[in-house]
């Protein structure tokens, strides 16, 4: 398992399909993978530090877990088949949850836990990017800086 870094949401063009982008930390692989817009934008949320005024899904989660006394060790992004990824919440009890992995990002991002992806997925799906294609990559966050969750309703 390799830990790995939210670098953040944005929309695959031509699709229009939003998509999350983890980077490995001490590494140079990317791993896009493609979620809903709602989870889209409680990823959004989480990374900008949005706060609503009444508790969204994941904040929920979020506060049912603090207030039975548990806590999450970690998230691993465990496997990836037939073009699907699966996660798991591992609490710090040791109890395993399956779950997908754009709750499990987004739940992570909220209580400051850290996400790890299993070796082979990164090997099978992860993408090198050259140095050449950096200067990409920083436009990329540059765009995630500025953008905003209601950048991802459907109209």
């Amino acid at each position: 398992m390799r830990e790995v870094d939210v670098v953040g949401v944005r929309v695959e063009v031509p699709s229009n399909n939003p998509i999350v982008l983890l980077r490995e930390s001490e590494g140079d692989r990317y791993l896009p993978i493609w979620i809903g817009a709602v989870e889209a934008t409680a990823i959004a949320f989480a990374q900008q530090g949005v706060v609503p005024p009444r508790p969204l899904t994941h904040d929920l989660l979020k506060d049912v877990l603090e207030a039975t006394g548990n806590e999450i060790a970690e998230v691993r992004i465990t496997e990836m088949r037939d073009g699907v990824f699966y996660a798991l919440l591992v609490l710090a009890a040791g109890a395993e949850i399956s779950a997908r992995p754009s709750d499990s990002i987004a739940l992570a991002l909220r209580t400051g836990s850290r996400i790890v992806c299993a070796d082979d997925v990164l090997d099978e799906v992860g993408m090198a990017v050259p140095d050449e294609q950096e200067d990409e990559v920083e436009r990329f966050r540059e765009f995630l800086d500025h953008v905003t969750p209601e950048d991802f309703e459907k109209e």
